[in-house]
């Protein structure tokens, strides 16, 4: 199947990628002209603007959206939506808002474009290991669309699937993200409580290696950590600052909407916020608060 993946960032380069070694004709655009050079090293046509590769396609066409959340995204489908035709598909694979997808799908029908939004999974790792796939809009431009589908997947059965009308691809991924957060945290607690261990001397990378076979925890999370351990187990050359997508944000949000209790999600979330605080004003009133009416002592700055 002939289709334009327009974003080549390292995810979308490595769908990309992986749809050309399926046997798809693919057409890769970016802003940049290296990152298209880089696509084209990898067996994908190139193109240098929107125009240029929706204009590569024969009809019906099929476009791949792989760029930022927001405004980029917003962007991007909305000059898509006057260069497609009835008939065509978009499909908005990126971290969007299930809320903004809604939006979306409302332009392209009433344009005729048939829109599907695809919660995606898998990240770096996903090339070789492919993609587990979310993915939402009508349960028949997805059949359609079913041959890309199974080449990103791990295989052609497993790790993809239609799971509801528009908005409920990236509504399932957003949850998916929530609940990564979750089990994030809940790993590197555990593992800092081991390290406080001292007396035990106990070998972090080596109780990951054991955690990976057998152990009810074992997961691919604990395998990439048990990777990052391997690789520099006082992890001394990370510093303690931990981003966001947005999407665990958006799950809580939800979770309040809907009355949902979510502890968990909603604290992994608060500590990431934690880890960007070098003031920390919170935690130095408090120190001060407990000087206060205990005359507890006090660590001064140098």
């Amino acid at each position: 199947m002939d289709l334009a993946m327009i974003g080549l960032g390292k995810m979308g380069m490595n769908m990309a990628t992986r749809l050309v070694r399926g046997g798809h004709r693919v057409i890769g655009y970016a802003r940049s002209d290296a990152t298209v050079q880089a696509a084209i090293k990898n067996g994908a046509e190139g193109a240098h603007s929107l125009e240029e590769a929706v204009g590569k396609l024969k009809a019906p066409r099929v476009v791949w959206v792989m760029v930022p959340a927001g405004q980029t995204t917003d962007d991007t489908i909305e000059k898509l939506s006057n260069l497609l035709s009835r008939g065509d598909t978009l499909i908005d694979g990126g971290n969007s808002n299930y809320k903004d997808t809604l939006r979306h799908a409302g332009l392209l029908e009433d344009k005729g474009i048939d829109f599907i939004d695809c919660g995606t999974s898998g990240g770096v790792w996903g090339l070789a290991e492919g993609y587990s796939l979310m993915i939402g809009g009508k349960a028949d431009i997805t059949e359609k669309m079913r041959p890309i589908f199974e080449t990103l997947a791990p295989a052609p059965d497993k790790g993809w699937g239609y799971v509801g009308p528009h908005g409920a691809g990236h509504y399932v991924k957003m949850v998916h993200n929530g609940i990564e957060y979750g089990m994030m945290q809940a790993l590197a607690e555990g593992f800092n409580i081991m390290k406080a261990k001292q007396e035990f001397g106990l070998d972090l990378a080596k109780i990951s290696e054991i955690w990976r076979y057998g152990s009810v925890v074992r997961s691919w999370l604990l395998d990439l950590t048990a990777l990052a351990l391997k690789a520099d187990p006082t992890l001394s050359d990370i510093q303690p600052w931990v981003a966001d997508s947005g999407e665990g944000r958006w799950t809580v949000a939800e979770a309040i909407d809907h009355d949902v209790p979510a502890p968990i999600i909603t604290l992994a979330l608060q500590m990431r916020f934690v880890s960007r605080d070098n003031e920390n004003y919170s935690a130095r009133l408090l120190s001060a608060m407990r000087n206060q009416f205990g005359g507890h002592d006090v660590k001064k700055t140098d």
